[in-house]
């Protein structure tokens, strides 16, 4: 049976509320547009079941001519931001806080039909990207200061990275300076504390990985 168990929403940034105990509880701020089906892929067709979402509205001079025919077959408008959420059993209905629905393409999900204060759920996203870091600021190296390790006078360089003659290259793994961040995370058992349904927003109990006005993708805990 086919759970709806994600939806795509925007990071608003973080704020604060109190408990009923007062305490100061740092969260997060998540705001829903309508989520639309826009496909629904399936073993036979497709060779694997997901679910194809879509949010934002798009200007038509905006989108390109393959995506506009695909937006056309599914009856909706052009969207900015398309996500596919996988691992579903594919039926014509399902249920959604004790109400069944048919499940079609076009359809439209809001966050008070999928998700409730107190449910823990999964954040997905890309977190900030730092650019190219070296390893003091990457890894946590402490710096060579006044010490030999292979090399000196450059106090935050990552020193040797290993023997010379044998074995005549660079082990895989090693610890070197790169690109920093801009990795896909997912952040796993955050809880619901509040939803306004009024301003479509959800407000979660601690941080999420991205920049603010970053897109998410909340998925229910299993």
């Amino acid at each position: 049976m086919l759970q709806l168990k994600g939806l795509i929403g925007l990071n608003l940034g973080m704020t604060s509320i109190f408990s009923e105990k007062g305490y100061n509880i740092p969260c997060t701020l998540i705001k829903f547009e309508s989520c639309y089906i826009t496909q629904i892929k399936t073993i036979e067709k497709d060779g694997y079941e997901a679910i194809q979402l879509g949010v934002l509205n798009k200007k038509i001079k905006h989108t390109n001519k393959p995506l506009l025919g695909h937006f056309h077959k599914s009856g909706i408008s052009p969207k900015k931001k398309l996500i596919e959420i996988r691992n579903f059993t594919v039926l014509n209905k399902t249920t959604i806080n004790n109400s069944t629905i048919d499940i079609k393409v076009g359809l439209c999900i809001n966050i008070n039909q999928l998700f409730s204060v107190g449910e823990l759920v999964n954040i997905q996203s890309f977190s900030k990207g730092k650019g190219f870091q070296g390893v003091v600021k990457k890894h946590g190296f402490s710096g060579v200061g006044e010490k030999s390790h292979g090399q000196h006078n450059r106090l935050r360089a990552p020193g040797s990275i290993g023997a010379g003659s044998d074995p005549s290259r660079v082990f895989k793994g090693k610890k070197m300076a790169g690109r920093m961040g801009n990795r896909k995370i997912t952040i796993k058992n955050l809880k619901i504390l509040q939803i306004n349904i009024d301003k479509q927003i959800l407000i979660i109990k601690g941080s999420v990985p991205g920049n603010k006005y970053s897109y998410l993708i909340i998925k229910k805990q299993k």
